[in-house]
């Protein structure tokens, strides 16, 4: 328990979940029609929370039919003087999910909310309890953790094996925001029931939701989601951890980009539908349906664009990027001048990062980015990442090289960087001292994940922008199981009196293997 949890809210962790167990108690009498329990809807995914702010935030559910999704939401345990705000009918163009985007909330406070079902028939769902906490508009105590990677390599549900024991070890920290770094789902890679680990025995996966085969049609995305949502660990985090989701390469296909055509070759066999735009597509109306996020609204921007600032107060702005949607071809990433292939933000999202990062006004900025600023990533003989092994800062360098002076320019200060992606825990420090390209200030970057998937050992760093590997945690032989115990998450704690920002990374069992505290600058 934190040293502030009596200032921050009278809601133990204990006591919201006898109360979530209680729900049914503290909720009117349904009417009669729901005598017959057949014509009740059903909650199937418990409820999630996303894109939190001081006054605003976004409530997820799904049920299993068309129904209106009633949330009742109060500052109190129970739901005294509670709000109530309705949806339209779900229906199958959503998989029969719905959000409801709940303004006007007091900053500074633990929102409780109850979600339930209504059918047209006026029959209520059992309901589901959450609960998340607005950013105070004063200094106070922040604490984010994030990670990425879920279901991967093959390693899906198998209670026996502990389920997804890293989201309980997170939400055991009682943090106030978890920024999903990407890879929410593998859509491309297939779940077998049984996987045979190096001691003899056996894992066995729970196989449902089409985990058998790669994704392809927009059903089978959805699977994905599903999927992962049976587990109880991830539900239980869901309803009490608000999420900032973001997307990376799985939640489509390995290393992808927009103008990829698979070819015939290898695992391309197995997909019917060539045109990765296409396959993007689906995917991302999937990751729309299934995740909290917050549609954009107003002026000329893109409704379900990723790329986002959500704000935690006084003390923290997460910047949340994309670099998936607007890149360009993998290549060797080679190139001595920027241009169309060197993309991997691409100069709209650019230029929207270097101006609300020096609009902010927040002590630390938080720049979540899907990948990695100097790990190689390889794609085959191609590069999939910014880095490029090349010491000359080349192809998808441009664009880091131009914001790091940006930054540097306009002294934007305080910036970090928190990623995932690559199935192993790590902490760079970037210095122009050791840099072959060095118009930029020092600043560091953590790596955290597999959440649940394989893990890896640590990756070659690219000397472009001076890293350093401070400290590394990841595995002695490839695609190590979550039972092994090497999946990590990291945490930003932000002190109101001292400004610092304490991060430290996790392993699966929520023991603390590395700690870093940042002073702010002058």
């Amino acid at each position: 328990m934190h040293d502030d949890d009596s200032a921050r809210s009278s809601l133990t962790r204990r006591r919201f979940l006898q109360l979530s167990a209680a729900a049914p108690l503290l909720t009117q009498a349904a009417p009669a029609v729901q005598r017959d329990a057949s014509a009740r809807p059903l909650i199937t995914s418990g409820v999630q929370s996303g894109d939190v702010e001081a006054d605003r935030a976004v409530v997820w559910c799904r049920t299993d039919r068309p129904a209106r999704l009633r949330v009742r939401f109060g500052t109190t345990d129970k739901l005294v003087n509670a709000r109530e705000r309705v949806s339209a009918p779900t229906s199958a163009d959503a998989d029969f999910t719905a959000r409801l985007d709940l303004t006007g909330l007091p900053p500074g406070q633990r929102i409780v909310y109850e979600a339930r079902f209504e059918s047209a028939g006026g029959a209520l769902s059992e309901p589901v309890r959450g609960a998340f906490r607005t950013p105070a508009r004063t200094s106070a105590p922040v604490r984010i953790v994030w990670g990425g990677d879920v279901c991967g390599q093959g390693w899906g549900l198998d209670e026996a094996h502990g389920g997804m024991k890293t989201f309980a070890s997170m939400q055991a920290v009682e943090p106030d925001l978890f920024i999903h770094s990407g890879d929410l789902i593998y859509a491309d890679g297939p779940i077998s029931e049984t996987v045979r680990l190096d001691d003899g025995s056996t894992w066995r996966n729970l196989v449902e939701d089409g985990v058998g085969e790669v994704a392809q049609t927009l059903d089978q995305f959805r699977g994905r989601y599903r999927y992962n949502l049976r587990d109880a660990h991830l539900r239980a985090f869901n309803a009490e951890v608000p999420m900032v989701a973001q997307w990376d390469d799985h939640e489509v296909l390995n290393n992808w980009y927009p103008t990829e055509v698979l070819g015939d070759a290898g695992n391309d066999a197995r997909y019917t539908e060539k045109r990765v735009a296409i396959l993007a597509a689906r995917a991302k109306q999937a990751f729309f349906d299934y995740t909290p996020i917050r549609e954009q609204r107003g002026g000329r921007r893109d409704a379900r664009q990723v790329y986002r600032v959500v704000r935690r107060g006084p003390l923290a702005d997460v910047f949340v990027l994309d670099c998936r949607t607007y890149r360009g071809p993998n290549t060797d990433n080679l190139q001595a001048q920027p241009g169309p292939e060197t993309a991997m933000l691409a100069a709209t999202q650019r230029a929207w990062l270097e101006e609300a990062l020096a609009r902010s006004t927040a002590t630390w900025k938080i720049i979540a980015c899907d990948q990695p600023l100097g790990v190689v990533v390889p794609d085959g003989k191609l590069q999939e990442g910014f880095a490029n092994n090349d010491p000359r800062t080349l192809g998808r360098e441009h664009e880091v090289a131009a914001l790091l002076s940006a930054l540097k320019r306009r002294r934007i200060r305080n910036v970090l960087f928190v990623t995932a992606d690559v199935h192993y825990s790590a902490a760079h420090h970037y210095d122009p001292g050791r840099a072959t390209y060095t118009d930029f200030d020092p600043f560091w970057e953590f790596v955290a994940g597999p959440l649940h998937a394989g893990t890896f050992a640590p990756g070659v760093l690219d000397a472009t922008f001076g890293p350093e590997a401070v400290f590394t945690s990841g595995a002695p032989k490839p695609n190590r199981p979550p039972s092994d115990g090497l999946q990590f998450f990291g945490q930003v704690a932000i002190d109101p009196a001292t400004r610092a920002a304490t991060v430290t990374l996790h392993d699966r069992d929520g023991r603390t293997i590395f700690t870093n505290v940042l002073p702010p600058a002058a």
